[in-house]
């Protein structure tokens, strides 16, 4: 575990399908749960999943580098190679992304590798890497 871990608690509409998802497709060790909720330990950080009832996210859309970027979304800076690694387990369980992985701001300041997609209750993930990770808040 990091030093200080984020935490973040996100609806989801069927707690099943989110276990499969966030466990099994995007490999996310599974902590302590109750019938509405589970914990994931999302790279060291504390991701909790909350059934709710019909639950249906308002994504909304900012134009970023040419491509649309759901708002609100969430994710976790990873390391270059552990970007690439993950991208290509998506790929394998053959995840729909909304913006398929690329580098973005190629060759400018805060150069970084960018991918969005879905959980199955509609929440964008956006998961990125910084080939120089001074990068990250510096530009």
């Amino acid at each position: 575990m990091p030093k200080f871990a984020f935490h973040l608690a996100i609806p989801v509409h069927d707690l099943n399908r989110a276990k499969e998802f966030y466990a099994k497709v995007l490999g996310f060790k599974t902590g302590r749960a109750s019938q509405k909720w589970i914990d994931f330990d999302c790279y060291g950080h504390q991701l909790v999943v909350h059934e709710v009832d019909q639950y249906k996210p308002q994504n909304h859309f900012n134009p970023v580098d040419d491509k649309d970027v759901p708002v609100p979304h969430f994710g976790v800076v990873l390391s270059w190679q552990s970007f690439w690694n993950f991208s290509e387990r998506l790929q394998n369980f053959e995840v729909k992304f909304q913006i398929e992985p690329y580098i973005r701001f190629e060759g400018q300041a805060g150069e970084q590798a960018t991918m969005f997609f879905y959980d199955p209750s509609g929440n964008a993930l956006e998961f990125k890497a910084f080939k120089d990770p001074d990068q990250l808040f510096n530009i």
